[in-house]
């Protein structure tokens, strides 16, 4: 197995996102890899009337993809690593871990996973699918729903 020399840290804007992100940190340490987070702003207007997208959808849109920069900015700046780097985007988080995966390329991919049970687990989950169809090595941190 090859040293990681660029992990992708995909996280979503909850509170276990320190968690994940505290792993693929310990990673980057211990292999001297360069961090990226990575976040998936999934805002899609409704268009009922099927018309063009109102000047309001797209302030709520970029309102959303400011603040995910800025709490991805505070993440890094708690996470002791030398070179960390963020990036947030817009799109569908399954798609768009994969295919930043490919663009940086990362040789592996840190993201959360809960314990779900019943018709979430029939459904699949964005971590079940990035396992099945990334580029690279992934890493599942499981994340407890009801911690003690």
């Amino acid at each position: 197995m090859s040293d990681y020399t660029n992990i992708l840290c995909a996280v979503d804007l909850s509170n276990e996102n320190l968690v994940v992100a505290t792993r693929a940190a310990e990673l980057a340490r211990q292999y001297g890899a360069k961090l990226n987070l990575f976040h998936v702003v999934e805002y899609v207007p409704i268009d009922l009337a099927n018309e063009l997208v109102l000047p309001q959808q797209q302030e709520i849109e970029e309102q959303l993809v400011s603040q995910a920069n800025e709490c991805l900015s505070a993440l890094g700046e708690k996470l002791d690593v030398p070179e960390v780097a963020s990036c947030v985007v817009t799109g569908s988080t399954k798609s768009e871990i994969i295919e930043r995966a490919k663009s940086e390329p990362a040789d592996l991919i840190v993201i959360g996973r809960h314990g779900r049970h019943g018709l979430s687990r029939l459904l699949g989950s964005t971590a079940n699918a990035v396992l099945h169809h990334a580029p690279c090595d992934v890493l599942a941190v499981r994340i407890e729903e009801n911690p003690r």
